[in-house]
């Protein structure tokens, strides 16, 4: 009867685990990166910049241009496989593109809404992609998708102060880093990789690090200023 009865416990078990989700199972198997990108140079350089100030919101433009891109420099085997069409969102807001920087895969459709109080036109002569929207009005919203990989930078052709930056990566293990600089990349298979980081006025850098399943790897970046 005890036999039986572990027998029953054993199937319990082995039935719960073939009914846990897969996303349960596949973060198991994977590990992530963390960290934190340190302004250094370009903080102390934007330190004591005033913000630009909107009669309806302040808005700091120099802090935007702090934030950076983390992403691994060498996908492991499978992040290629499609995970179906996703979307983005770069806004237009009192003369700005907000976030100033994003950071996308392949195949992702990124809008372009105006939110603004004045017409603009969105346009790139990017080589990853290059197009021009057309000026529209308040309240409208066009849309591009990034179908390369690669670095596409953004402009208004009204307001020649408006740019914004879109990073286009063929792989899903990259993160923009939050208001604090803080950056985490998950799902990622066991394995060692190259971590590297993008900043528009900051020297590219990178680390080697080492990532195990179930765990979280520690990795910390200072931009420095890119040398003119």
């Amino acid at each position: 009867m005890a036999r039986a009865r572990g027998a029953g416990a054993a199937s319990a078990a082995l039935v719960a685990c073939l009914a846990a989700s897969p996303g349960v199972l596949a973060q198991a198997r994977t590990g992530a990166i963390r960290g934190r990108v340190d302004a250094g140079e370009l903080g102390a350089a934007h330190a004591h910049r005033p913000a630009v100030v909107d009669r309806a919101r302040p808005v700091a433009p120099t802090d935007e241009r702090r934030r950076a891109v983390v992403y691994l420099e060498t996908a492991p085997r499978g992040a290629f496989d499609d995970v179906g069409p996703r979307r983005a969102r770069l806004d237009q807001r009192n003369e700005m593109f907000v976030p100033h920087v994003i950071a996308i895969q392949v195949g992702t459709t990124v809008d372009f809404p105006n939110n603004d109080r004045t017409y603009h036109n969105v346009f790139s002569l990017s080589r990853v992609k290059s197009f021009d929207l057309g000026r529209y009005a308040a309240g409208r919203s066009k849309s591009v998708t990034f179908d390369r990989p690669g670095i596409v930078r953004v402009f208004c052709d009204i307001h020649s102060h408006m740019n914004a930056w879109i990073l286009v990566f063929a792989h899903p293990f990259f993160a923009v880093t939050d208001a604090d600089g803080r950056f985490r990349i998950e799902g990622i298979p066991p394995g060692t990789y190259t971590v590297a980081i993008w900043n528009e006025a900051a020297t590219a850098e990178s680390r080697t690090v080492v990532v195990s399943a179930g765990s979280e790897a520690d990795v910390g970046f200072t931009l420095g200023r890119k040398v003119p």
